[in-house]
């Protein structure tokens, strides 16, 4: 609840206006009921036409101004609300973007899509609800006794025994709910993954006959978390049907009650019909008190979640810069590196990790500029987290990560990466013009594109399009071939002339004769870029200055092709398998 207080504090002016608004609207509403009853009781016998007309204007005017002040009241609170939930989403995006590669992994993207989307949500309907039904239903609620006391304390008696027993039930089931909605949004992280996993890979899905097999599967999801909605339905609808029939048994005592003492001379008719119009004004209220402390429930738990993601620690925090000396490192040094992907728990927040097996060990090379490395070695081996390291999504186990000199951790998050150009393996068409996917919001020159897209060997496919670099690609490019949109990865690493260029098996949809032409204009025009290349191929690396041959997270190889030759028998048998292959 907190975190929610903490958004409100910004529109604290205006949301305190709204809810001075529903003040001066029950109070209008209160006065409607007590002027009915004059009416009738003392008005009306009297027989004056004008003064039933004088009152029956007034009961007209409360109604209207209590119209105006609730349609005004509520009109704000939505836009209080939007204004709210605008603010939160915008800072749980911009912290989700700066969340470390533990972090990331910690909470899951199934779970940050549904912090953003669904408990938002739930932040802005309690918002909401917070500016109207704070103020109305517990102001009828007390205005409501005091008034029916004031009129007949016998039949008020009635109320001062049922509101008790409705406010604690309501209070207990709402205590219970939070935990209940917890769960609830768990189940529901569950479901958005397996919808994502089976929307992203629905080919593969269905290329190996598995949809029986993964309907069964989201059917197990699904049932989980219908199992858990149910429950905590069930309970939150409970107070409902309970208030009802406590409305009508009150409703039929005040009725039988009030016609006893209306019998016996002690009471005027006109009270009767006030006190039930109070009665079931109360109740309505009461109801309304349910009603928020269900989105009380609701917004706590969602609060919580979005809150988890908000607090959480920065754990790759930028180090003093060491002093300045004179080095003769190279360009790139890493130094007995060891790394482990840490586990940890979704629901704790804890990031210390713990000690599972080592990813990385003991990895050590150098790279000048102008000077190429090429990564080689089985699926799993370590080559794609010698990238994550270098441009720190993660922090080694142990072990220094050095750049011009420098360690990785003194550089601040935009000045390294600004360093790199890379494609990832599993790289991203975003769905704009291919110029923009290019570009990707850098300030550059139709000559700086050019150039990326000859060098990238795009601009063969490109040019050949209606309207060029304007194209329009779908999402996640799925008008696009795999070499196009490799070509177009490419071409957005080369766009920027980066000092590191890392291509991480960036020519897997490449044929031969592409990639060798494309290996070739990065030698000639990005000679003074320092490039990482990872690779299944033999052919892909054996240009390269060095070549380091991974297994198990571990370095078998290091040194040129012919070296590896000579002195790497994993390596010399990949390339004997793979060139014979070709011959």
């Amino acid at each position: 609840m907190k975190l929610i207080l903490r958004y409100i504090r910004v529109y604290w002016t205006w949301i305190l206006f709204v809810m001075a608004l529903k003040l001066m609207s029950a109070f209008s509403e209160l006065m409607l009921p007590y002027i009915l009853e004059h009416l009738i009781d003392n008005v009306v016998p009297q027989g004056s036409i004008g003064a039933i007309c004088l009152w029956g204007a007034a009961m007209i005017l409360c109604a209207v101004v209590t119209w105006q002040l609730n349609l005004h009241a509520n009109q704000m609170s939505v836009d209080n609300a939007h204004k709210v939930s605008y603010d939160l989403r915008r800072d749980l995006f911009h912290k989700t973007i700066h969340l470390s590669g533990n972090q990331f992994d910690t909470f899951g993207l199934p779970s940050l899509t549904s912090r953003m989307t669904s408990d938002s949500y739930n932040v802005q309907n309690f918002v909401r609800t917070l500016q109207t039904l704070c103020v109305r239903a517990p102001i009828i609620l007390a205005g409501g006794i005091v008034v029916t006391i004031t009129m007949d304390p016998v039949l008020s008696g009635i109320l001062c025994c049922l509101v008790p027993i409705l406010l604690g039930v309501v209070i207990t089931i709402s205590k219970k709910g939070i935990p209940l909605y917890n769960e609830v949004q768990r189940r529901l992280d569950d479901v958005v993954r397996a919808m994502r996993e089976n929307i992203t890979g629905i080919r593969v899905v269905k290329a190996l006959s598995k949809t029986e097999y993964e309907k069964r599967r989201f059917l197990g999801y699904n049932q989980a978390m219908t199992k858990s909605d149910v429950k905590t339905s069930t309970l939150m609808a409970f107070p409902g049907p309970f208030m009802q029939l406590c409305l009508n048994i009150g409703l039929a005592s005040v009725v039988y009650v009030g016609a006893v003492r209306v019998n016996s001379g002690v009471m005027k008719p006109g009270v009767i019909l006030a006190f039930l119009t109070y009665f079931n004004m109360i109740l309505q209220s009461i109801m309304a008190i349910n009603r928020m402390f269900m989105m009380v429930s609701k917004a706590t738990a969602s609060a919580d979640r979005i809150g988890q993601v908000l607090d959480a620690p920065e754990d790759l925090l930028i180090l003093p810069e060491e002093t300045s000396k004179e080095s003769e490192e190279a360009f790139i040094t890493f130094s007995h590196v060891n790394f482990s992907y840490h586990t940890h728990s979704q629901t704790d927040g804890d990031f210390s990790g713990g000690s599972p097996e080592l990813c990385l060990k003991d990895i050590s090379f150098q790279l000048n500029r102008g000077q190429s490395l090429g990564i080689i070695g089985p699926t799993g081996c370590g080559k794609t987290t010698i990238i994550n390291l270098l441009m720190r999504f993660y922090d080694p186990d142990s072990g220094s990560i050095r750049i011009d000199g420098k360690d990785v951790r003194t550089y601040p998050k935009e000045a390294l990466h600004s360093k790199f150009g890379v494609v990832f393996q599993n790289d991203v068409v975003f769905q704009d013009s291919l110029r923009n996917n290019i570009a990707f919001g850098r300030e550059m020159t139709e000559e700086q594109i050019r150039s990326a897209i000859v060098d990238a060997m795009a601009a063969e496919f490109i040019d050949r399009l209606d309207d060029g670099l304007d194209h329009m690609a779908q999402i996640k490019g799925a008008n696009l071939s795999g070499g196009q949109k490799q070509r177009i990865f490419i071409s957005r690493a080369l766009a920027g002339n980066p000092e590191i260029l890392i291509l991480d098996d960036a020519s897997s949809a490449l044929d031969y004769k592409t990639d060798s032409l494309l290996r070739k204009a990065i030698l000639e025009h990005h000679r003074d870029s320092a490039t990482i290349l990872i690779a299944q191929r033999v052919s892909s690396v054996m240009s390269m200055t060095n070549i380091l041959v991974m297994d198990n997270g571990a370095c078998i190889g290091y040194g040129s092709h012919q070296e590896l030759l000579e002195t790497c028998p994993e390596y010399r048998a990949i390339y004997e398998t793979q060139m014979g292959a070709l011959c």
